[in-house]
């Protein structure tokens, strides 16, 4: 009798130790297929919310429902079975209180299976990250350019480039340290501050746009893949999928077109 040796999902402790150490390897993932390849390579996966814009043609994150993560979690979870999944709590989850972002942390966790969650905020989320870490729920946090709040941030800007901002910034980081995020998303931030950051807190670090300084880096998978056609200036290309998908759509409906079809070897004849 054989007997199949059980794949063990990175935890969001040996997350936690990599600060300073090799860096963190994260991608986006949203459905079984492509979380069954990235899984192989990235340290963490996150179901973001940027979900509403990849792949329901939202114009921002701002309407993604807490089901919609659910679903997309359950089915990262299906693909997946070594990266540690992260699952993003939506815009109006958690931002009411501590207690109805416990409930709806909770709910995500239980229904998809994933082993932590990330929400947006710094100093003023520090309160719901202690309450949430102190039930057994763990966060990664979300500072620096925050895309639920890009109605208020007037669009999605580089954050820091007036260094009078600075301490702000160090202050939000800070604050969701310590009140027990496992790792930190610097999101749209300049290198010199994301170095600063980094430096001073005592957790990982997770760049998107915030430079090689930081103690890992997230992308969002469709972006990096060529299948968004107006990525973020930041995004480094590692594929043409949009072109080899236009091309090989494109060649099928001329088979079709001329009865060439791809079936042409009918089982049934």
């Amino acid at each position: 009798m054989s007997v199949q040796k059980q794949i063990r999902r990175i935890t969001v402790p040996e997350i936690r130790a990599r600060k300073g150490g090799v860096p963190l390897v994260s991608l986006t993932a949203y459905h079984a297929h492509t979380a069954a390849i990235v899984d192989r390579y990235a340290d963490f996966m996150l179901v973001g919310d940027s979900v509403g814009m990849v792949m329901h043609g939202m114009e921002s994150t701002i309407g993604v429902s807490l089901e919609m993560m659910i679903m997309h979690g359950q089915a990262v979870m299906r693909g997946s079975s070594r990266a540690l999944v992260v699952v993003d709590m939506p815009f109006g989850s958690y931002e009411e209180s501590p207690q109805i972002a416990f409930r709806n942390a909770a709910r995500i966790m239980a229904e998809t299976g994933c082993g932590a969650v990330k929400l947006e905020g710094g100093v003023q989320m520090a309160e719901t990250i202690s309450f949430l870490t102190k039930r057994g729920i763990p966060v990664l946090a979300h500072i620096g350019l925050t895309p639920q709040a890009v109605h208020v941030m007037g669009g999605y800007k580089v954050q820091g480039r007036d260094q009078a901002l600075w301490d702000l910034i160090k202050q939000d980081a800070q604050a969701v340290a310590d009140a027990g995020a496992f790792g930190i998303v610097l999101e749209g931030i300049v290198e010199p501050l994301a170095r600063e950051i980094t430096a001073q807190v005592t957790v990982p670090t997770i760049g998107i746009g915030a430079s090689a300084e930081c103690d890992g880096q997230i992308l969002v998978l469709e972006d990096m893949l060529g299948l968004n056609d107006k990525p973020a200036k930041f995004v480094r290309q590692y594929g043409a999928i949009g072109t080899a998908i236009d091309e090989a759509v494109k060649s099928y409906a001329e088979d079709v077109k001329s009865r060439s079809f791809p079936d042409e070897r009918h089982i049934y004849r």
